[in-house]
């Protein structure tokens, strides 16, 4: 039961470390205003992933008796991964563009959200499969899961929020690149474990 938490919080530190359109808008809102603006960012996860994380669920859940299906989806998920850890491996500094227009911070996080592919393919390749194997030992284990991620993927911007607060170079910092650089390798794990089911799935057609 408790390694669904350990994937919910790794997955989740992952994606809240790695370079993406809500990590950058937590650190410029941070830097051009306060940490403030940058931890309502940070939340934005818990606003906007909801619909998302549902229609997920559900859609995955409803070909669940499909072991085709599914063995498909996992291997999309695995494809999904490896481009994740690719990317994640290849990172190096990246450039925060700031500029003086202001906007509501929280519309803007949304809209970047809803926006970014990420929470879509995530959600549907990966999260909502390992909620539903999570759920199928018990609900203990997919709440765990889920709380996990968002635990840390929250936790992980509002920490990275204060951060910036202090110091405005923390995505060309050589600490940071390596830590991106590493977790890509975990994501390296996490998309054999998804391949793996995959082919569990197509073998038992």
């Amino acid at each position: 039961m408790f390694e669904y938490l350990i994937a919910g919080i790794t997955l989740g530190f992952v994606a809240g470390i790695s370079p993406g359109p809500l990590l950058v808008l937590v650190i410029t809102e941070t830097i051009k205003y306060n940490r403030k603006e940058g931890i309502k960012i940070a939340l934005i996860p818990l606003i906007s992933d909801l619909p998302i994380v549902l229609f997920s669920v559900f859609v995955v859940f409803k070909l669940s008796s499909s072991n085709i299906l599914l063995g498909i989806i996992s291997l999309l998920g695995t494809i999904f991964l490896l481009y994740l850890a690719w990317d994640n491996i290849k990172t190096k500094a990246i450039e925060v563009s700031l500029n003086n227009e202001r906007s509501n911070t929280l519309k803007k996080g949304i809209i970047a959200n809803f926006l970014s592919p990420h929470p879509y393919l995530f959600w549907m390749l990966v999260g909502a499969p390992l909620s539903i194997k999570a759920y199928n030992q018990s609900l203990i284990a997919a709440v765990l899961f889920v709380a996990g991620f968002y635990v840390f993927i929250v936790g992980t911007k509002i920490a990275i929020a204060f951060v910036s607060d202090k110091s405005k170079n923390i995505l060309t910092s050589k600490s940071y690149i390596i830590i991106v650089k590493t977790l890509g390798f975990v994501l390296l794990i996490f998309a054999i474990i998804l391949i793996v089911d995959g082919f569990k799935f197509l073998n038992a057609v």
